[in-house]
């Protein structure tokens, strides 16, 4: 992808969390500017009737969010190897979040999701 990266949100749902092992923080990229080096790798889970997720069939790594019927791919900001210079724009589904740890910045929180944009 060229150009700067979207604000990323911080998704605190139960399928997230369990997934990730925390909070799942990724970015929204359009598809039509998204180039995956390395892409033989990928492995891809439908998990749930609107998303698959995609990681690294070497070593396991989460790195997509891919909902189905969008233009977009969630890549998860643990991905990207060089600095990405974005900074958390939102928490979605903290109605969900774990008991044990705070939201404690000044990041908007929405306990769904907000209206996309897309």
């Amino acid at each position: 992808m060229e150009g700067d990266l979207p604000g990323p949100d911080g998704c605190h749902c139960i399928q997230c969390r369990k997934q990730s092992g925390h909070y799942f923080v990724s970015t929204d990229v359009l598809r039509s500017a998204l180039t995956i080096q390395g892409q033989e790798y990928v492995r891809w889970f439908q998990s749930s009737e609107k998303v698959r997720r995609g990681f690294c069939g070497v070593c396991g790594s989460s790195l997509f969010w891919d909902p189905i019927g969008r233009d977009w791919t969630g890549i998860a900001m643990g991905a990207f190897d060089t600095p990405t210079n974005a900074r958390l724009a939102v928490h979605v589904h903290t109605a969900e979040k774990g008991d044990y740890y705070d939201i404690v910045d000044d990041v908007p929180q929405f306990s769904t999701v907000p209206p996309q944009p897309h």
